[in-house]
C-alpha cells in the first residue's frame, strides 16, 4: 500500500464504495461458486452452460442459490481489509457494491461485519460497469462517493467518483484512473503472476515422481541405448505435463479445503495469486503438450497415458474422499508410471517389480495420510477436509503402512533369489545391499513420521533429505556390482 501519512484515513465525509471480486477478495466469487458446485455435484458441469441463456444476472442468481460459498474460506486482501476497518472506526459510511449476486454479497458482508450497506446484482440486474456507475450516481450523486476497484471496467465508475482506491492493478490502469479522478489509495498485490508462480502452480517439483518411468530402462540394463533413452524422455515429459494439468484441476476442486490447510493455503490458486480463468486456460495447453510427447512414443503409450488421466481425474472428482480407496488409487498411479516406461521402450516388466511397487508406494501413500492426521491431532482438530479420515484412524493407518512397507522388502528378497534374476545378474547376492538400504529407508521415514518430522508428502521429503540420496547411491552401487 502506498499513501502519505496525512491521507491514511482518506476523505471520511464521502461514502466509500468497495468492489468485491479482485478487490476485497483476491479471487472471483462466481468462479469460486461454479467450481464448488461442480466439485460437489460433477454432473452440474452439463447444466451450467444452459443457465447462461438466462443472461449474466440470471446465471449468477441460479449459481448462488445452488451453492453456499463459505465466506471464511475466501482469500481476502489483508491490506485493504485493514484500511476499511480503520475507516469504519472513524464512522465512514462503507458500502459493498458488487456485480456478484446479492446472496453471496450478503454472506460476505455478514462475515466481515464492516459494511453499512450492500448493493449487488439480483436475478434481473447485473451490477457491473455502467450499471454500477448509474446506481451509485443515483444514490450518492455525481462525484459524491469514493470507489475501490481493480479492473479496466471500473474506469466507468471512477470517472464519476470523487476519488479512487485502486487495488491489484497494473501501472497502466493506475495511470488511466489518474486521468479521470483523484487516486486516494493504491493497494498493490504482494505477488503478481510470474513464471515462478506458474511453475509452482503446476508443481514442477512433483515431476520427480515421473522418474519412475526410467525404472524399466535401468533394470533392463539399457542405460546407454540412446534411442530407448529418448523414448523414455518423451514419456517422462508426457506424463509430467499430464500430471501438471491434473494438479491444477485438483487445486481448483480443493480450493476451500486448501485454504484451511496450514501449508496448502499458500498455493497460488488457494492464495488468489493465480486467477481461476488463467488456470483453466492452462489445463488444455498442458494436456496438448502431454499428448504431443506421447505421440512421439507409441500408440500403446498413448493408451496408458489415457488410462492415467482417467484414473487421476476420477481420483480428484470421486475417489479422494473415500478412505483407503484413495491411497490404493495413488499407489496404482505410481505403478502405472513404471508400466508406462516399460511400454515406451517395449520391454517386458517383471511381476516382482509390480508387486514391490504396489506395496512400497502404498506405504508411502499411507505415510502422507498419517502425517496429515498427526498434524490435525496437534492442531486439535478431528477430521481432514475433503478426506475420509479421522484422527482416530492414526493407529490403523500406521499399521497398514508399516506392514505394507515391510512386505515390499520381502518381495525384494524373493526377487533376489528368483531364477530369472540369476539370468540378469552375474552376482545377484550384491542386491542384498539394496534390500537392506530400502529396509532402512522405509523404517526411517516411518520413524520420522511418528516423531512429527515428516513432510506430508514423502516424495518432497526425499528430495530434500540427504540420507535419501545416500540410500539411492547405495542402491545404484549394489545393482552395478551385481551385474
Amino acid at each position: 500500500m502506498t499513501h502519505s501519512e496525512s491521507a491514511t484515513l482518506g476523505n471520511t465525509s464521502l461514502p466509500l464504495c468497495v468492489d468485491l471480486d479482485g478487490t476485497l477478495i483476491q479471487t472471483d466469487s462466481l468462479w469460486e461458486s461454479c467450481l464448488r458446485l461442480i466439485s460437489q455435484q460433477p454432473w452440474m458441469v452439463f447444466l451450467l452452460p444452459l443457465w447462461l441463456f438466462l443472461g449474466k444476472a440470471g446465471f449468477k442468481q441460479k449459481v448462488s442459490l445452488s451453492i453456499n460459498l463459505s465466506p471464511d474460506s475466501l482469500p481476502y486482501n489483508a491490506s485493504l481489509l485493514k484500511y476499511l476497518t480503520q475507516q469504519r472506526l472513524h464512522n465512514r459510511h462503507i458500502v459493498l457494491v458488487t456485480a456478484a449476486n446479492k446472496n453471496i454479497a450478503e454472506a460476505i458482508a455478514e462475515h466481515l461485519n464492516i459494511f453499512d450497506e450492500i448493493i449487488a446484482s439480483d436475478e434481473k440486474n447485473n451490477l457491473s460497469g455502467k450499471n454500477k456507475a448509474k446506481v451509485l450516481i443515483d444514490k450518492f450523486g455525481e462525484k459524491a462517493f469514493v470507489y475501490a476497484g481493480n479492473a479496466q471496467v471500473d474506469l466507468q465508475v471512477w470517472q464519476h467518483a470523487a476519488a479512487a482506491i485502486v487495488v491489484n492493478a497494473s501501472e497502466k490502469l493506475i495511470s488511466d484512473t489518474q486521468k479521470v479522478t483523484t487516486v486516494e489509495e493504491i493497494f498493490n498485490p504482494k505477488e503478481r503472476p510470474s513464471l515462478k508462480i506458474i511453475l509452482k502452480a503446476i508443481r514442477i517439483h512433483q515431476w520427480t515422481k515421473n522418474l519412475l518411468i526410467f525404472t524399466a530402462l535401468v533394470l533392463s540394463h539399457n542405460w546407454f541405448n540412446i534411442e530407448l533413452l529418448q523414448l523414455n524422455l518423451y514419456a517422462f515429459f508426457s506424463f509430467s505435463f499430464a500430471a501438471s494439468s491434473i494438479y491444477l484441476i485438483n487445486d481448483l476442486i480443493d480450493l476451500e479445503a486448501d485454504r484451511k490447510h496450514h501449508s496448502k493455503r499458500n498455493r497460488p490458486l488457494a492464495a488468489g495469486i493465480l486467477s481461476i480463468p488463467f488456470a483453466l486456460s492452462l489445463i488444455p495447453i498442458l494436456l496438448a503438450l502431454a499428448f504431443f510427447f506421447a505421440y512421439q512414443v507409441t500408440t500403446d503409450f498413448i493408451s496408458i497415458l489415457g488410462i492415467y488421466l482417467v484414473l487421476t481425474t476420477a481420483y480428484s472428482l470421486f475417489l479422494k474422499p473415500i478412505a483407503l480407496l484413495d491411497v490404493i488409487t495413488l499407489t496404482s498411479l505410481y505403478t502405472i508410471r513404471i508400466i508406462a516406461g516399460a511400454i515406451a521402450i517395449n520391454v517386458p516388466i517383471s511381476s516382482w517389480l509390480l508387486a514391490f511397487s504396489m506395496f512400497i508406494f502404498l506405504s508411502l501413500a499411507l505415510i502422507k495420510r498419517f502425517s496429515e492426521l498427526k498434524n490435525l491431532l496437534q492442531q486439535g482438530e478431528r477430521k481432514t477436509e475433503s478426506r475420509g479420515y479421522h484422527v482416530d484412524d492414526l493407529h490403523a493407518v500406521s499399521l497398514f503402512g508399516i506392514t505394507s512397507g515391510y512386505i515390499s522388502i520381502f518381495v525384494l528378497v524373493f526377487y533376489i533369489h528368483d531364477l530369472q534374476t540369476g539370468l540378469l545378474y552375474t552376482t545377484p547376492d550384491w542386491l542384498w545391499f539394496m534390500a537392506i538400504a530400502v529396509l532402512y529407508w522405509i523404517s526411517r521415514v516411518w520413524l520420522l513420521a511418528f516423531r512429527g518430522q515428516m513432510n506430508e508428502d514423502p516424495v518432497l521429503f526425499a528430495i530434500h533429505d540427504r540420507n535419501s540420496y545416500l540410500i539411492s547411491l547405495l542402491v545404484a552401487t549394489s545393482i552395478y556390482l551385481a551385474l
